[in-house]
């Protein structure tokens, strides 16, 4: 018996919308990372990009447990010397909540190309409205 392997060009991806109104960060990206790669599908191959475009709306109304909103950072570096740079989770929330979600999805994406052609997939909106009416997504209840 053969198995079965999907090709890139035989892959349809669909249009999921979540709502992440109430969601817990942690949570929501967990279940968000599996829809982008494809693993809730039958055709799931680990070296082609199998999974669906999702879009996060209300990114603004997320929820972090504990003392998570406090304690955590953010961090980058500049480039420069002295550029290693920190950014509180409630200052991060108030200027790019969008930025939020895709940084935790991202890190439980796979680290290579895939990774990043999928994560391409993934639009996070402030609010409830959002660009991709055309594409007619269909929303799915996470929780």
């Amino acid at each position: 018996m053969k198995s079965f392997v999907a090709k890139k060009e035989q892959v349809e991806h669909k249009w999921l919308l979540v709502d992440a109104d109430g969601a817990i960060l942690g949570r929501m990206a967990a279940k968000i990372a599996p829809l982008l790669m494809g693993k809730h599908k039958p055709t799931y191959t680990p070296h082609v990009d199998t999974g669906d475009c999702v879009i996060v709306l209300n990114a603004e109304k997320i929820v972090v447990t504990g003392k998570k909103a406090e304690m955590k950072e953010y961090d980058y570096y500049t480039h420069f010397p002295g550029g290693h740079k920190y950014v509180s989770f409630a200052e991060m929330m108030a200027k790019k909540p969008e930025r939020v979600i895709e940084l935790a999805v991202r890190r439980m994406l796979p680290k290579n190309k895939l990774g990043r052609a999928m994560l391409k997939k993934l639009k996070v909106y402030r609010g409830c409205e959002h660009e991709n009416q055309a594409q007619k997504p269909e929303k799915i209840e996470l929780f």
